[in-house]
């Protein structure tokens, strides 16, 4: 099988090299090499290599900034997904895309299915719903996996950011009453291969069967304040931190560019039935993020 990566230097994407390399050959291409903002690139960086297989984890991620650039946001998340599944159809190919909880509007009280309709409240949202429209309409087959709060040991995220600050700052304040599942990158990349394993030699015909949306985060939840608690609870770097008070504050305390969603856990029970997977809580996939990070500095 070949396989073509995009944003390959992205947290899931990086991932994603690592676990797709049993499954076949693995292309990989950054921003250089397939910039997702010109759709003529797209078109002739998959036509050359045609592969059977299409992951795009690629995005314009940076979730604030997004509502002062809204074209270039809707070209890379909301048109290019569909041109992807338009080269992908006519090569005989598939395609997995993953998306975000940020496509509801966070007003549910209990998680988010695939049958809930979306409401997205800011830009991002609005845009990565468009690439999953985008792509349903084409008819390629396809899994779109939505997932939240990703973190890893690499690129920009809430993690890294929270690591950072402790040896810098004696206090921290962090939003309280937004409600989500942090989910490991590599949880998404393990998941994906998992998936693909079951495809055996037909890809296209496995994920045809299977077409659809799909929740990939990991089981529990908590809140920002939560997240950042239990990475200050573990032992990392202990001795280096300047950190001394972490303190709660709600989203009106810390305004941002972007609305976000007070609510925005995510029901992952059909991901799970369909292809036999059981997904950890989120704790367990933290507690494995900051051993491994201890190993890999010690």
């Amino acid at each position: 099988m070949k396989i073509l990566l995009t944003g390959a230097t992205g947290q899931v994407g990086w991932e994603l090299q690592r676990t797709l390399i049993t499954l076949g050959e693995v292309i990989s291409v950054g921003r250089s090499q397939m910039d997702l903002a010109q759709l003529n690139t797209i078109r002739r960086i998959i036509r050359e290599i045609q592969p059977d297989l299409i992951i795009n984890p690629a995005a314009y991620t940076a979730v604030d900034q997004a509502e002062s650039e809204p074209d270039l946001v809707m070209a890379i998340n909301g048109i290019a997904p569909g041109a992807i599944a338009e080269e992908a159809k006519r090569l005989g190919a598939a395609m997995i895309h993953y998306s975000t909880d940020y496509v509801f509007d966070g007003l549910n009280t209990t998680p988010y299915t695939e049958a809930d309709k979306p409401n997205p409240q800011n830009i991002y949202g609005m845009t990565k719903l468009a690439g999953e429209q985008a792509i349903m309409a084409v008819g390629v087959p396809h899994l779109i996996l939505r997932t939240s709060w990703i973190y890893g040991l690499r690129g920009k995220n809430f993690l890294l950011t929270m690591q950072k600050l402790a040896q810098e700052r004696e206090e921290i304040r962090v939003v309280n009453n937004q409600i989500g599942a942090p989910t490991w990158s590599r949880l998404i990349a393990e998941v994906t291969a998992q998936i693909l394993s079951q495809a055996r030699q037909d890809v296209s015909g496995f994920l045809a069967s299977k077409s659809g949306i799909y929740h990939l985060t990991a089981n529990g939840q908590t809140s920002w304040y939560g997240f950042a608690k239990a990475i200050f609870d573990h032992n990392f770097q202990q001795s280096e931190r300047k950190l001394q008070r972490l303190i709660a504050i709600t989203s009106k305390d810390y305004p941002t560019a972007a609305s976000r969603p007070a609510y925005s856990l995510l029901n992952s029970q059909k991901l799970s039935n369909t292809f036999d997977l059981v997904l950890p809580e989120w704790q367990r996939s933290l507690e494995l993020v900051l051993t491994e990070q201890i190993f890999v500095t010690a």
